[in-house]
């Protein structure tokens, strides 16, 4: 008896592309009236994110690398991606909201952007004795499912993220770890009806009394994190632009809201 043929690996299955094509069709300012070549573009695309490979390496059954690499840059500027990501979550569950961070290093080669575009200072990217880093700073809610991210350079903190990536949610809880205790976010929380499961930093004079069942559930942020790194072009930076890097991040989230 003959074998079914094997989907080829970083391809879409029907399902999740019909999902897909559906939510792109209602984006504004997206060209997306020849489906098959759409949907070849979009696969080219996960493809380099998927493998962490160099535009110039895509195979030529994916399509030509340059015109692949315009249109996505062009998505990129659009904020496509971005409201693709937007688009696909679905009702997420806001009793919890959880928020961390991850470093990753960036290559040499995402060094250098065009002082025209606000030079290297503005994409994200921080320069430390280990090299060039830059922060991936979000918000999953109880489900671990990814609602907002920010970059930041690598050396920069976490705290001063925390009420950007919280502002104009509902919660009940927000839960992360004793690098968000400060008292503005503190506030902020409490200043939502919500209740902060934070520890306290050891240097409290009061300490804060928490939820340490509730608390326990932080690994779930800790899982996105470890999911987003399995696409090679997240785990490792090499895009000059903070803006590219952040549509990966984007479409990587959008993945883990179709599925």
């Amino acid at each position: 008896m003959r074998e079914a043929p094997k989907m080829e690996r970083h391809r879409f299955s029907d399902s999740d592309w019909s999902k897909l094509y559906k939510q792109l069709k209602l984006t504004p300012n997206t060209y997306t009236g020849n489906e098959a070549k759409t949907r070849q573009f979009v696969e080219a695309v996960h493809w380099i994110m998927r493998t962490g490979s160099p535009w110039r390496d895509l195979p030529e059954s994916r399509g030509d690398w340059r015109a692949v690499y315009q249109r996505y840059a062009r998505w990129s500027d659009k904020g496509i991606w971005d409201k693709l990501h937007e688009a696909l979550i679905d009702e997420p569950d806001m009793e919890w909201l959880l928020i961390d961070s991850t470093v990753v290093r960036a290559h040499p080669s995402a060094a250098g952007a065009p002082k025209k575009n606000g030079g290297q200072a503005a994409q994200a990217l921080g320069k430390s004795v280990g090299g060039f880093s830059t922060k991936i700073h979000a918000t999953v809610d109880a489900h671990g499912n990814p609602l907002r991210l920010i970059l930041t350079a690598g050396q920069r903190a976490d705290a001063p993220q925390a009420i950007p990536l919280l502002e104009g949610f509902g919660f009940k809880k927000v839960l992360a770890d004793r690098g968000y205790d400060s008292n503005a976010i503190i506030d902020f929380i409490t200043s939502k009806d919500g209740d902060p499961v934070i520890p306290s930093k050891k240097n409290r004079v009061l300490q804060r009394e928490i939820d340490l069942h509730t608390y326990n559930a932080r690994h779930l942020v800790e899982c996105f994190m470890n999911k987003i790194k399995h696409f090679r072009r997240i785990f490792a930076r090499y895009d000059k632009y903070a803006s590219r890097y952040k549509s990966f991040l984007s479409f990587a989230s959008a993945l883990i809201w179709l599925r």
